[in-house]
């Protein structure tokens, strides 16, 4: 009986030894090897060599031995990614699907936004410059994101580019128009005071000449305004946000 068991155990074990040593790549890598490559996708920013680079090692272990989990995720460590999916068709195509961050905007001092609302670091390539710049704490992007739309869809009728939106640690708003405008906004009701200031702003530059450097509009009954030369409203246009916060 016991040589019995021990004799199938072996058969077993001879049957299990080369599927074992084929899934683990010890054999068969020539015999069944990955020669294929279909990659999906719009590609802007992510390089084929990147690409290739995270794909190879894993590629080379062949058909059977090949760890999609980790070319995957080797792949969604690459700049500009923003996620992928990788499959194998028998029998020797790899497939490989990427969808590459959008950017929305700039965060902060070195991170992007994307369209999806995700924050990446910002890479060394290139990026539109007309994006707006964002800021706030990372648990509030929604809130921030929100706030840059409304104030848009307020202040366009009258011609003006929402450049900035910043949130502070206490949630301090602030914005930044295209024109170089400084709106201080404060932490209650923003949209409401947004709303009363795009309302009035007209009419408050009727009788001053000179342009509009600063609004504080953390009153209850009306504004602060700093007005200023032509030649400090060309320097604010140029400045870089934040130069200054409240």
């Amino acid at each position: 009986m016991i040589l019995r068991v021990a004799a199938w155990l072996l058969a077993l074990g001879l049957i299990a030894l080369p599927v074992v040593a084929l899934i683990n790549g010890w054999i068969g890598v020539e015999r069944f090897p990955l020669s294929k490559l279909r990659v999906h996708g719009e590609f802007r920013y992510v390089q084929p060599e990147q690409l290739r680079g995270a794909i190879l090692p894993q590629a080379q272990r062949g058909f059977f031995a090949v760890r999609l989990d980790e070319i995957r995720r080797g792949v969604e460590a690459l700049p500009w990614v923003e996620s992928a999916q990788v499959g194998k068709e028998w029998p020797d195509v790899l497939e490989i699907s990427v969808i590459e961050h959008k950017p929305f905007a700039h965060w902060g001092q070195d991170r992007l936004l994307s369209e999806h609302g995700r924050l990446f670091a910002r890479p060394e390539a290139d990026v539109p410059e007309r994006m707006p710049h964002l800021e706030g704490p990372d648990a509030r992007v929604e809130d921030v994101t929100a706030l840059y739309h409304d104030a848009g869809a307020l202040f366009a009728p009258l011609g003006l580019r929402v450049e900035t939106v910043a949130m502070d640690a206490r949630g301090s708003w602030s914005l930044r128009l295209g024109n170089g405008t400084e709106v201080v906004v404060g932490r209650e009701d923003a949209r409401l005071r947004l709303a009363r200031f795009v309302r009035l702003l007209p009419h408050l530059g009727e009788q001053q000449a000179q342009p509009l450097l600063r609004a504080d509009l953390r009153y209850t009954n009306g504004f602060a305004l700093r007005w200023g030369s032509a030649a400090q409203h060309t320097q604010r246009q140029a400045q870089a946000w934040p130069q200054e916060k409240t």
